[in-house]
């Protein structure tokens, strides 16, 4: 039996290569045009345009969302949390001359 179509069509993937060529060529056709008229008008709007791309990259306001989060003055009720005690566990030596020493960890529920 043949496989039928399905009848919801995926989206079309956008692709940021194409989107960098278009204004690239968008950028260029102009910029090719100044520089027809004159070598210094191309030399000059090539350091306008990289002044304004500065300094509108510089203006950008930078998203919150990879932030951490502000320290709450006491942690929410009922979570588990582990505290160092200053006894050793275990004491491993490591590769070359170190250590690594292990405390024990204490469970608490109460800071």
């Amino acid at each position: 039996m043949a496989r039928r179509k399905p009848d919801v069509e995926e989206p079309e993937q956008r692709s940021t290569a194409a989107g960098g060529c278009v204004l690239v060529v968008l950028g260029g056709l102009p910029l090719a045009a100044v520089w027809a008229v004159s070598d210094v008008a191309g030399v000059l709007a090539v350091w306008v345009a990289g002044v304004a791309a500065v300094w509108w990259s510089a203006r950008r306001c930078v998203s919150d969302s990879s932030a951490t989060p502000p320290q709450g003055r006491e942690p929410p009720s009922g979570d588990v949390y582990a505290r160092e005690t200053t006894r050793v566990r275990e004491v491993r030596k490591g590769p070359g001359e170190g250590l690594t020493i292990f405390p024990e960890i204490e469970h608490v529920t109460d800071l």
